[in-house]
Order: C-alpha cells, then sequence, then structure tokens
C-alpha cells in the first residue's frame, strides 16, 4: 500500500506504552559496572524510578540474560540504507583515479534525487526497526534531503522531516531530529552543485524550519537539535547565525557536524583558511559539550588535545568509515585526553551495534598491533568498557542526558534496555561480563539479543520486532521504486 505524508500506514502505529512496569536482571551493566540481583522499575512516562542491585524477583518479570542499557546511534543517514551494497564496484573514474570517498558520493547523491517523502518514510521505518533489532534505542538523525527533486520546497516545508518522525514513532525508537544546514559545495562559498539541490537552505529557512518542528519532536519525546552539515556546506556567517538562533530556541540542544572526514577536506581547509578543520572550528565556533564531531578522523595531536577539552563528543561510525575508506581515529590519543565518544551507523552498510564496537576496537589492534586496546583499569573487559564509554557518550551527543551525569541504566533515565539470552550457545555458562564479549567478538552479533525495551515499552522478543515483516516488505517495495528512478 502506498503511504501518504499525511498519515501513516495503520500497520505502522506505534506499540502503547504500558502505565508503568518492572524487570528483574540476574546481572544488569549499570554505569560503575556490572550488578548483581538488580529490580528495575519504571514509571508511566517510561523512567526508570528504581535501579536496586541485592533485589529479590517478587512479581517482576525474569530477563532471559544480561541486561545492558541501550546503545544510541549518534548518526544516521536513514534514506542511504536503500543503496547499502549497490556501490561495491569499481567503476571508471573520470580523471582516471582510484574510487573514493567522493567518487561514492556522486553515487549516492542519484539515490537522494530520486527519494520520496513515501519512500523515506518506508526507508526510515524498516531502518529504525533493524536498529532495534540490532540493540540500537535511539537515533540521531542527520537529516539533510529537505526538498523536492527540482529543489523546490514542498508544499509543508517539513514534509520529509515529518517522514522520518513517524517513522521513529511506528517503530518505537527514541530519536534526535538534526535538521541539515548545507549551503555551498566546497570552501569559500562555492556554489552548490545541481545533484545538491534538495539540500540546500537559507540560514533563516532552517530557523522557521526548527521552530515548525520544536512542538512536533517534543510531543513524541524526542529531541531537536541542529546540524550543520560540514564547513565546507556552511560559510562561517552561517554558522554562526545558525548556532545562535538555536541556541535562543533551545540552550542545549545537540550541535553536529561532520568534520576532518577525508583528507581532501583537511587539504582545502588549508587552502581556504590556513587552518586545518578541527583547528578552525575550534577558534570560531563555541564548541562545547552540546557538540558531536562526527568523524574527526584526521587531526593533529594538538587538535586531539584541544577537541576533547572541549566536552565534545566524537562521532564514530567505524563500519561506514571503513566502507569509504575514510582512516582511523586515534581513540587512545583521544581518550588520553578526556575525550568523550560514541558509535553510529552513517550510511547504514551495517547496522548492527555490537558490529561497530567489534570493528572499533579491531581497528585499533591493527593499527597498533595491540589487543584489548579500549579496555580500562576499571574495566579489562574491552566489550564492557566500550559498552559503558559507548552509551555515555552517545546520550551526551543525543541531548539525552546532562554532560557528567550517569547514562544508561539509572534512576531518572528512559528504561531503554536490552536483554542478551543466556541460552545462546555463545554464551551460555559464562559471568556476564565474558557474555558481553562473547556477543560482540564471538556471536554473529544479533543472535544473542534476545529483547529490548524503549522508555519501558518492549519493542523486540526473541529477536523480532512487531513490525519485523511488514516494514520489511514497505523497504523493499521503496528501495525498488528509488533504485528504478536512480537507473541503478
Amino acid at each position: 500500500m502506498r503511504t501518504t505524508v499525511s498519515s501513516p500506514p495503520a500497520e505502522f502505529s506505534a506499540p502503547r506504552t504500558p502505565p508503568a512496569g518492572a524487570l528483574f536482571a540476574q546481572d544488569a551493566l549499570l554505569p560503575g559496572g556490572w550488578a548483581r540481583d538488580v529490580l528495575l522499575q519504571w514509571d508511566a512516562a517510561g523512567r526508570l524510578t528504581a535501579v536496586a542491585p541485592g533485589s529479590t524477583a517478587g512479581t517482576a518479570p525474569r530477563a532471559p540474560g544480561p541486561v545492558l542499557p541501550g546503545m544510541p546511534n549518534l548518526h544516521s543517514h536513514a534514506f542511504q540504507r536503500a543503496f547499502a551494497g549497490l556501490t561495491e564496484y569499481r567503476a571508471p573514474q573520470p580523471d582516471g583515479g582510484q574510487d573514493s570517498f567522493w567518487s561514492w558520493r556522486n553515487l549516492m547523491y542519484r539515490f537522494a534525487a530520486r527519494t520520496t517523502p513515501e519512500h523515506l518514510e518506508a526507508i526510515a521505518t524498516w531502518l529504525y526497526v533493524e536498529m532495534l533489532e540490532a540493540g540500537y534505542t535511539a537515533v540521531c538523525e542527520f537529516h539533510y534531503v529537505h526538498h523536492d527533486a527540482a529543489g523546490q520546497p514542498y508544499a509543508d516545508d517539513a514534509a520529509m522531516s515529518l517522514a522520518l518522525l513517524r517513522a521513529a514513532q511506528a517503530a518505537g525508537i527514541g530519536i534526535t531530529l538534526l535538521p541539515v544546514l548545507y549551503q555551498t559545495s566546497g570552501f569559500g562559498g562555492r556554489a552548490p552543485r545541481e545533484d545538491q539541490r534538495r539540500f540546500i537552505r537559507s540560514t533563516d529557512s532552517m530557523l522557521a524550519l526548527l521552530e515548525r518542528l520544536a512542538p512536533v519532536v517534543a510531543a513524541q519525546g524526542g529531541i531537536l537539535g541542529l546540524a550543520p552539515h560540514s564547513l565546507r556546506a556552511v560559510p562561517p556567517d552561517s554558522l554562526r547565525i545558525a548556532v545562535e538562533g538555536l541556541t535562543a530556541l533551545s540552550p542545549a540542544a545537540p550541535v553536529h557536524i561532520h568534520i576532518a572526514e577525508q583528507t581532501q577536506e583537511v587539504d582545502d581547509c588549508i587552502a581556504w583558511s590556513g587552518q586545518r578543520p578541527v583547528q578552525w572550528l575550534l577558534e570560531h565556533a563555541p564548541v562545547d559539550a552540546r557538540w558531536c564531531l562526527v568523524h574527526a578522523t584526521h587531526m593533529t595531536p594538538d587538535e586531539y588535545a584541544g577537541a576533547a577539552r572541549t566536552g565534545a563528543v566524537a562521532g564514530l561510525c567505524p563500519t561506514t568509515e571503513a566502507n569509504l575508506g575514510d582512516g582511523l581515529f586515534d581513540l587512545p590519543r583521544w581518550l588520553a585526553g578526556g575525550g568523550r565518544w560514541g558509535v553510529g551507523s552513517d550510511s547504514h552498510a551495517c547496522v548492527n551495534a555490537a558490529e561497530e564496537l567489534m570493528l572499533l576496537e579491531y581497528g585499533q589492534r591493527l593499527s597498533l598491533r595491540q589487543r584489548n586496546v579500549l579496555a580500562s583499569r576499571a574495566h579489562p573487559e574491552v566489550a564492557t568498557a566500550m559498552a559503558l564509554q559507548a552509551v555515555q557518550g552517545g546520550a551526551q551527543a543525543s541531548g539525552r542526558c546532562t554532560p557528567g551525569a550517569p547514562a544508561g541504566i539509572a534512576v531518572g533515565e528512559r528504561a531503554d534496555l536490552v536483554a542478551l539470552d543466556a541460552q545462546h550457545i555463545a554464551l551460555q555458562g559464562l559471568p556476564p561480563d565474558s557474555m558481553l564479549g562473547a556477543h560482540v567478538f564471538g556471536s554473529h552479533r544479533t543472535s544473542a539479543l534476545h529483547s529490548l525495551w524503549t522508555a519501558g515499552t518492549p519493542r523486540v522478543v526473541a529477536g523480532r520486532h512487531a513490525l519485523h515483516d511488514r516494514a520489511a516488505d514497505a523497504f523493499v517495495a521503496a528501495r525498488t521504486a528509488t533504485i528504478t528512478r536512480a537507473g541503478h
């Protein structure tokens, strides 16, 4: 059935939130580490009111295995899920060069040109179902396809944003919506390309969109922020005015930006300003704990230290960064400066929270020729250390916790929970921290995930979301239509 912008199909209606709930976990990963016999209780708003180790189950249902905090996905371009796997071939390049991020971007633009609001809603609904089945409980949607195929606003200028909000509500995932400001095709105010026409907005238009979306996002419990796309796409004055306008609307609203992802971007920024991208941003923008620096792959030691001092979160997307050949973030150097980080699935070549953690650790191992690089003194089990850090940084970047306050399974936080299957062959008979390690490094990375709750509402049971089949069918139809229109 073809959906409409104003009304999602009936089968995509979000499950109702129960009045309150409870869960007993024999083992649970709390902000301070693993705890035994933990009774969890939450209120009608889905906020945890009790996290009590050393309890008895009473009448509370028992979790099927260790309970983990849900993972925030801090970087998503939902429409790109429709062409995952379709760019894995080497096409002749006009300049005779190698395949790269930039040649991939040209193919991505072809798909972006053909996605309708109806397509986007179907694609995003399935993607968000996939995320929930893979351990993500919230998503930061870095959304930049705003206008119709001709580059003109829809009758409702928020049509594409509303499609994403409906998709998140239907799937039941928490959303931080980050409308993207995109104005130029390169440093120095270079005019936008024709195939970027759907992304382009004036600064006033963006601020008007934020005002339009604010009550809608708040009504479904979401967070609204802003994403200046990159320094190459947003001139300095526009960056300043947009951030000031967002702050006037919501002082704590998150700000996300692509930065220093590619070496060509670094070279172009130096040619324009005499400074590297992160260096320029730190000197010309009010970077603080509200900000998420997405990728930040290519930095000098001084940039690592300076960016970490701001309290900003590094948004790392290991599977996409590997897929695009971006390079490796120096996470030990970042951590040495007190930096915070989280993970995102970005272009969705892979949609799997544990896979992102595994590849992040493996990248560091390959670079440094060491093992268990991201383990800490407090948490020598590397999967435990990574999960706690990624949850904390992801919650901060998504605007879901106060910087410095504990995130995850803590009183006052949303009851966003993941339960592993203690009877899974990779996990059976192991202590809880080893079960998490087996889930990340020794299973298929979704097969051991049994159940998931967002704001106390069960979304995944026995590994499946209630919308799995219907959302998948709608996704396939939307992808087929998009591919046909794009001439793939």
